[in-house]
């Protein structure tokens, strides 16, 4: 057990759906009352219907072992449990059903703020997280110098916290939990919010700690080129389930393929995630037709023919289609773009696209789709994309190893 930093055995947790609570203590008591009476609840709206007393299990029979100095990923949809199963291990919710064992104090940062007041200043923060972990005074003095440095505050560190920008919340309090002594750090994806160079280094702090300091890291991100970067474990889960516990290439791959039927040939596109910001840029993608196929199965050298149709609100002028080809593993290949479009006009409209496929060696590749408008400089903008929207099988050259020779066949070499 010495070399174990978190042991989870049969952990589930249950949540209610619905309304809890009427707002008021009294209305709480009047219902209570009426329900262990068998009376009508007095706060019930006339002619509301009774909530099903519905449950839900966030985390379902999770078993899990984690060692010292691992750096483990947890990736999955939205829903999965990722949130949940942090908020157990650091103590902020209970489980309904299971034990966690966890050897060694834990840092953690799960949302923007937490444990943070907002009132302090940056420097009485730091001190107060590290009381919260049981260090001494001289202990937080020992690594604040640290702190400060890689937080990049430290023209506004005696400055209430509540005046940072969420870049320099996110900055100072990832620094907290990287340098206050503890044997387990656990990170959201909140490294987002900050920018490029500081996520570089943050990746590269939790890297050292991990292999330098014997620090266990969890780190739960939608990104899978961080997770592929920092982890060297991987852990997907899918519905309060994991479905998947290893190596990290295999685990993306798992977590694509995961909500994708391989034998769909008509995909409806309305259904797909798409990013917020893309929510309202007149055009949507509706849906999606590989044509001549029964399934999504294509030799070397043939065509990839679609038929895309398209959802426009507002006329677009000088807009085009974008294919973008990637790995089992989210790793992107090459991009293909159409032909400009003049105008695109109001309505609903069918595209009739091809895209040779002579390049491609054997394997399974993951689709992206996306419709862009250019700029006045010529710059694309994205009015709809759609990442992984669907998967095809190239088959054939046996002989091609995809790990010496790559995915791509290059045209014949010349001679001169």
């Amino acid at each position: 057990m010495e070399n174990i930093a978190i042991k989870i055995t049969g952990v589930s947790k249950q949540y209610r759906l619905g309304s809890i609570g009427a707002g008021t203590l009294q209305a709480d008591l009047q219902s209570f009352i009426a329900k262990k009476l068998g009376k009508e609840d007095p706060n019930e709206k006339i002619g509301a219907k009774k909530p099903a007393n519905r449950r839900f299990y966030a985390l379902d029979d999770i078993n899990l072992t984690i060692r010292r100095g691992e750096r483990v990923g947890i990736i999955g949809s939205n829903g999965a449990g990722k949130s949940t199963l942090l908020k157990l291990l650091c103590r902020i919710t209970a489980p309904t059903k299971g034990e966690i064992d966890i050897w060694g104090r834990v840092t953690s940062m799960l949302e923007v703020g937490t444990g943070f007041h907002t009132e302090m200043t940056g420097r009485e923060n730091i001190y107060l997280n590290g009381s919260i972990l049981g260090m001494t005074r001289s202990e937080i003095d020992e690594q604040l110098d640290d702190i400060i440095a890689f937080s990049e505050v430290g023209e506004f560190i005696d400055t209430p916290v509540k005046r940072y920008s969420s870049g320099m919340f996110v900055k100072l309090a990832f620094a907290v939990a990287a340098f206050l002594k503890s044997e387990i750090m656990i990170m959201d994806e909140v490294l987002a919010v900050g920018d490029m160079a500081f996520q570089q280094k943050c990746l590269a702090r939790m890297r050292q700690a991990a292999e330098l300091e014997g620090r266990t890291v969890l780190y739960v991100s939608h990104n899978m080129d961080t997770i592929r970067r920092l982890c060297e474990r991987c852990i997907v889960l899918r519905q309060g389930k994991i479905i998947y516990d290893g190596e990290t290439e295999n685990a993306i791959a798992a977590y694509m393929e995961q909500n994708l039927n391989e034998n769909t040939v008509d995909i409806d596109l309305k259904v797909k995630e798409r990013a917020a910001k893309l929510s309202d840029n007149g055009v949507t993608l509706t849906r999606i037709v590989l044509d001549g196929k029964v399934q999504p199965v294509y030799e070397s050298g043939e065509k990839m023919k679609l038929r895309l149709t398209l959802d426009i609100s507002q006329p677009v002028s000088d807009a085009a289609v974008r294919l973008t080809l990637c790995t089992r593993a989210d790793q992107g290949l090459a991009s293909a773009w159409s032909a400009h479009f003049p105008l695109l006009s109001a309505g609903e409209k069918e595209l009739k696209l091809a895209l040779p496929m002579d390049t491609l060696a054997k394997g399974v590749f993951f689709v992206s789709i996306g419709v862009y408008r250019f700029d006045e400089i010529g710059r694309p903008v994205a009015l709809d994309h759609i990442t992984g929207a669907f998967r095809i099988e190239v088959t054939g050259q046996p002989l091609w190893n995809i790990n010496a020779h790559g995915y791509m066949k290059l045209p014949e070499i010349e001679i001169n």
